[in-house]
C-alpha cells in the first residue's frame, strides 16, 4: 500500500508539472502583458516603516520624456526641518531640471505629525526625530532602493543634496552610506554640533568612502553661521560646526592636495573654493554668498532680487547639477 501510494503521488506531480509547463509555453505564446508602465509626473508612496506611530512616505519625479527603458540617473532631495517633499520640489526647481536634463527625483518625507513639522535625525539636529534616534539614515536607504526596484536607475549615478537639516543628512548620509552615491551636496549646513549647551558634541564618522562633495552656504547665514557657533535665529540654544571644518573632513578622506579660488562670480557676489588633486581625485567644492542668508539660493528667490543684485540668476539646482553629472560612482 505504501509503494502504491507513493507511486500516486508521484504520478499527481508528474501530472501538475506537465500542465503547468503546457500553461507557461501557451501564456508565452500569447505573450503576458507586461507591468504598466509609469508615466512622466510626480508620485507620492507610503511605506510600510514607520517613525513615531506614523508611516514615512516619499514623492518621486519621473522625467518628461521618459520611456520605461532607458537607465537615468537618480537625485535624492531632502527638505529642511518643518518643510516637506512637496515643498521641497517646488523650491528646489529640481523636477523642471529633471525634465530638461533627464533623471528622476526623490525627495524623501521627515518624520512628522499629520503632514506637518517634519525634520530629520542628522544626528546633531534637529527635534523629536534626533531626541528619538529615529534611522533616517536607514529610511533614506530604503527608499533609494524601492525607487531602484520599480524604475530604470544607473545604479553608478545616484546622488544626494539637502537643505538646512536636510543638507545636515546629506553630510550624515555621505560619511556613513557614501559607497552608495556618486557625489553629494549639503547646502545650508553643517557636519556636527550640540543641541543645547548640556547636550554632548557631535559630528559625522570619517566617511566610508571618498565621494566628490559640493556645498553652498550663504555668508549672512543666522540659523547655522558659516563661521560655526551658537545660531541666533534658535536663540543661541543650538550650536554648529563650521562649514570650513565640515569640508576639512572630506578634504583630508579624498586626500586633496590643491586649493583653487575662483572670487569673479555673479558680481563678485559668490566666492568659489575648489579642493582636488593633479591625479583627478574626488573633489570638494564650496560656493560662499555674500549677502544671503537661510534660504535655498535658487531662482524661485533670488529671481525678486533687484537688478544689478549679482545673485538674481543663481540657480543652486543648475550648479549642483552640473557637478553632479561630471561624477560616476566605480
Amino acid at each position: 500500500m505504501r509503494t502504491d501510494y507513493r507511486r500516486w503521488i508521484r504520478s499527481l506531480v508528474t501530472g501538475l508539472c506537465v500542465v503547468a509547463s503546457g500553461w507557461l509555453a501557451a501564456a508565452c505564446h500569447r505573450g503576458i502583458p507586461d507591468p504598466p508602465k509609469i508615466s512622466p509626473g510626480s508620485y507620492r508612496e507610503k511605506l510600510d516603516i514607520r517613525a513615531g506611530g506614523f508611516r514615512r512616505a516619499f514623492n518621486v519625479h519621473v522625467p518628461a520624456g521618459f520611456d520605461g527603458k532607458s537607465p537615468l540617473p537618480l537625485v535624492v532631495v531632502i527638505h529642511g526641518a518643518f518643510d516637506t517633499a512637496a515643498g521641497m520640489e517646488k523650491a528646489s526647481g529640481f523636477s523642471r531640471l529633471a525634465d530638461r536634463e533627464k533623471f528622476f527625483v526623490l525627495y524623501p518625507e521627515g518624520m512628522n505629525l499629520f503632514g506637518f513639522l517634519s525634520h530629520w535625525n542628522a544626528g546633531h539636529c534637529c527635534g523629536k526625530a534626533a531626541a528619538d534616534g529615529v534611522d533616517d539614515v536607514g529610511f533614506l536607504a530604503d527608499s533609494i532602493e524601492r525607487v531602484c526596484r520599480r524604475l530604470p536607475v544607473d545604479r553608478s549615478r545616484i546622488y544626494m543634496t539637502g537643505f538646512s537639516n536636510g543638507g545636515m543628512l546629506t553630510y550624515r548620509f555621505a560619511a556613513e552610506r557614501g559607497k552608495m552615491l556618486a557625489a553629494a551636496a549639503p547646502l545650508a549646513a553643517s557636519a556636527g554640533g550640540k543641541a543645547s549647551d548640556n547636550a554632548p558634541a557631535w559630528q559625522i564618522p570619517e566617511p566610508a568612502a571618498v565621494l566628490p562633495l559640493l556645498s553652498i552656504h550663504g555668508l549672512v547665514d543666522d540659523f547655522v553661521p558659516f563661521s560655526g557657533g551658537r545660531s541666533p535665529a534658535r536663540g543661541g540654544e543650538r550650536s554648529y560646526m563650521p562649514v570650513p571644518e565640515s569640508l576639512q573632513i572630506f578634504i583630508d578622506r579624498n586626500r586633496c592636495s590643491r586649493r583653487t579660488e575662483n572670487k569673479g562670480l555673479c558680481g563678485g557676489r559668490v566666492h568659489q573654493t575648489v579642493w582636488d588633486d593633479e591625479h583627478g581625485g574626488p573633489p570638494v567644492v564650496l560656493y560662499r554668498i555674500e549677502g544671503w542668508g537661510h534660504v535655498w539660493p535658487g531662482r524661485h528667490f533670488t529671481k525678486t532680487m533687484p537688478e544689478g543684485a549679482g545673485i538674481e540668476e543663481f540657480d543652486a539646482a543648475e550648479i549642483v547639477w552640473a557637478f553632479f553629472k561630471q561624477h560616476r560612482r566605480p
